[in-house]
């Protein structure tokens, strides 16, 4: 069974809000072994909705929309749903008093403006929606079944899991598996060229490529009547891929930089600090966003201010004057100096001319440095793009780098 998410609102169009609910749904569409081949996003306006809808009917079995379900004008996707079907909209008097009831209960008068809610297209059945006065609908057009539902992810999400995956069942009597394997140190293009073969040959698994935040992840989808057989089809084919890449390779699935990092210093009972100059504390965001940092976690001095890196973190201003701000033993100075201040065992400082305009270095010259108890390591590195990109590499730079560091691998080799 292929199913196709249609997203609903203007908001989401001009990226005020970020469209998780595509996320959660396509999650659970994979669980659930039904096929999931597109994705729409269109503007609250009701022609152009009916229209969306028309579309993904000719190409889906079912079609999941979120949003629109409001009591105010421009929630339209009852009557895009009536439209695209060709039939009226009728009003649903049980839904009219549920309604009513849950108004009554809070102690609150209910604005006229709310029975909106209680109109659904002829034929339409309507879903229950247990955390909110919103109700889904279903309605089957043609040889498709159109399901919608409330845009807020804490009402989307239980109807979804109760009403809708039930009721699709699960698709072909299929379920899918997936592995996620994470790479740092070669470009997108470079490590397709290594896979290439690989992406070529396999129907199932299949193989797709995802460049982020500087790393790349390779993802291994396979499908089978099992969850257990899918698995075993991602195996020899995540072993091959293991050969061809090897030390590329730090985690899989949930195991992010940030996790292995704190796993192994956690491991060797040691703590860690950060001394951020150009990231301007990106890197301590990412550490503290692990549950459970505080076990390792001493902080960070973010010393954006030359004046703050002599002061602070005591580098010494005659090496500033010497060699910059944005060189290798500034760097050096910083870790070393953060060691100090915060009491960690480790540090892992970073600083950088991220532009737009040059400081000391051309744009993109970010200098990473990691102090253990075993060493001192420097690296200068040339990235690519504009400010927030060069600040975003540079913070999974420092953090590779910082996981090279304890895994006592050579930072020239991957």
């Amino acid at each position: 069974m292929i199913v196709e998410i249609l997203a609903i609102g203007t908001e989401l169009l001009l990226g005020q809000i970020v469209n998780s609910n595509a996320t959660r749904i396509g999650e659970r569409l994979a669980d659930a072994g039904l096929d999931h081949f597109q994705q729409t996003v269109v503007g609250d306006n009701e022609a152009r909705i009916a229209a969306a809808i028309d579309a993904a009917c000719s190409r889906a079995d079912a079609v999941i929309l979120t949003g629109g379900l409001g009591p105010t004008k421009d929630d339209l996707t009852r009557e895009a749903i009536a439209r695209a079907a060709g039939v009226g909209m009728i009003f649903d008097e049980d839904q009219a008093d549920r309604l009513r009831e849950r108004w009554e209960s809070s102690g609150r008068v209910m604005p006229e403006s709310n029975l909106q809610q209680a109109e659904r297209p002829d034929g339409s059945t309507l879903i229950a929606n247990p955390k909110g006065t919103a109700p889904g609908i279903r309605l089957r057009i043609g040889d498709t079944w159109v399901f919608a539902l409330p845009g807020v992810p804490a009402e989307m999400i239980p109807m979804l899991e109760d009403s809708v995956i039930p009721f699709l069942g699960d698709g072909d009597d299929s379920t899918v598996a997936s592995r996620l394997l994470r790479t740092w140190g070669e470009s997108e293009s470079a490590i397709g060229e290594r896979l290439g073969d690989l992406y070529d040959e396999s129907a199932n698994p299949t193989i797709a490529f995802l460049a982020s935040g500087g790393e790349i992840k390779i993802r291994i989808t396979a499908k089978a009547s099992t969850r257990t057989e899918a698995a075993a089809l991602i195996v020899p084919i995540e072993a091959t891929i293991r050969e061809r890449l090897g030390k590329r390779i730090f985690g899989a699935d949930d195991d992010t930089v940030e996790v292995v990092v704190l796993r192994m210093l956690e491991e060797r009972g040691w703590t860690l600090g950060t001394a951020e100059s150009a990231t301007g504390g990106l890197v301590a965001g990412r550490i503290t966003s692990v549950p459970g940092a505080s076990r390792v976690f001493r902080g960070s001095i973010v010393s954006y201010a030359t004046e703050v890196k002599e002061s602070l973190l005591g580098v010494p201003g005659d090496l500033i004057a010497e060699h910059g701000v944005v060189s290798e033993p500034v760097a050096v100075a910083m870790a070393d100096g953060a060691r100090g201040q915060l009491g960690a065992d480790v540090v892992v400082a970073v600083t950088g001319s991220a532009g737009p305009d040059p400081q000391d270095q051309p744009v993109g010259t970010v200098v990473v440095a990691v102090a253990t108890p075993e060493g001192t390591r420097v690296r200068t590195l040339r990235l690519p793009g504009d400010r927030e990109r060069v600040r975003t590499f540079a913070t999974t730079a420092a953090l590779q780098l910082l996981r090279m560091s304890l895994q006592g691998v050579d930072w020239g080799s991957r």
